[in-house]
């Protein structure tokens, strides 16, 4: 009898291991198994589909940005002389800024696709700046390129003055 309880023991331990095996499998196990699953399935999904060349929402948005910045860049090269210029030289003079010198356009500067031209202005730095600032946000003048400032000794009779100048050259898609 003794032995035949000592021999239950052993079958209830034995029993009570794979029921606690089994019980601790359902509740932790199983979760991590099948998330190890679904990881090997969805790497083996993005290998096979590994030409990421084609991504047409990609390139939709990627033709749309680009097309915004050429449009910033694009006007009538036909009408810089014109109403162009009149524009910028209205915020030239709402900032307090003189527009000094629209020198020729230099051959060198054009190409098939942009013409750069060079203005002059004259004012204070802030004016100028806040000026500048303007000119970059302003569409269907072109975009700043090059910005130059330069100081000037100017001798008017008895008075000596600086000036600041300040040379912004175009960028002007055609």
């Amino acid at each position: 009898m003794e032995r035949l309880a000592k021999l239950k023991k052993e079958y209830l331990l034995i029993a009570g291991t794979v029921i606690l095996l089994y019980i601790s499998y359902q509740l932790a196990f199983k979760k991590t198994v099948d998330a190890m699953q679904a990881h090997n399935d969805l790497t083996l999904s993005i290998a096979s589909a590994s030409d990421l060349s084609y991504q047409p929402g990609y390139l939709e948005r990627k033709t749309k940005n680009l097309d915004a910045i050429i449009n910033k860049y694009k006007m009538d090269s036909l009408s810089l002389r014109g109403n162009t210029l009149a524009l910028i030289s209205q915020i030239a003079d709402k900032e307090h800024v003189k527009l000094s010198e629209v020198p020729d356009q230099d051959l060198l500067y054009r190409n098939e696709h942009f013409i750069i031209q060079r203005l002059d202005f004259e004012g204070d730095y802030f004016d100028l700046t806040r000026m500048l600032r303007t000119f970059e946000v302003t569409v269907g003048i072109g975009i700043p390129r090059t910005v130059t400032w330069k100081t000037a000794d100017k001798v008017s009779g008895t008075q000596k003055k600086k000036s600041l100048t300040l040379q912004v050259c175009f960028e002007i898609k055609k």
